[in-house]
């Protein structure tokens, strides 16, 4: 069983910041690209960041410059310090990954987090 457990949302003020933390645990084999979506309300869920095995990252135009997303392979986690929030970045933000688990560790399988509501006022 594979499970992503995240951390790190809240309210802030426009301008301000904050850093979500996702840890992918269980029996994983493999992890490959990680990454932050997010959905606010009444949108569709959208890609926020994500980052490859090789550290290849990948940014949604809204965030570039604002957002940074880093790894630490070895705890198997993603984070995302997100700066300079704005109230259109509000949403519920979920970690993704790719993984291969060790139960079928030749298909690779799309775990999501939770969620943890980011809300930021102007």
């Amino acid at each position: 069983q594979v499970q992503l457990a995240e951390s790190g949302g809240g309210s802030v003020q426009a301008g301000g910041s904050l850093r979500l933390s996702c840890i992918a645990s269980g029996s994983i084999f493999r992890v490959n690209t990680m990454g932050w979506y997010r959905q606010a309300p009444g949108k569709q869920r959208e890609l926020a960041a994500d980052i490859t095995r090789g550290g290849r990252t990948n940014y949604a135009d809204s965030v570039k410059g604002r957002f940074t997303i880093t790894r630490d392979y070895g705890q198997n986690a993603v984070y995302l310090q997100m700066n300079s929030l704005k109230p259109e970045d509000t949403a519920v933000y979920y970690c993704n990954a790719e993984l291969y688990s060790s139960a079928t560790p030749d298909f690779r399988n799309n775990y999501w987090g939770q969620g943890t509501q980011v809300t930021v006022s102007s």
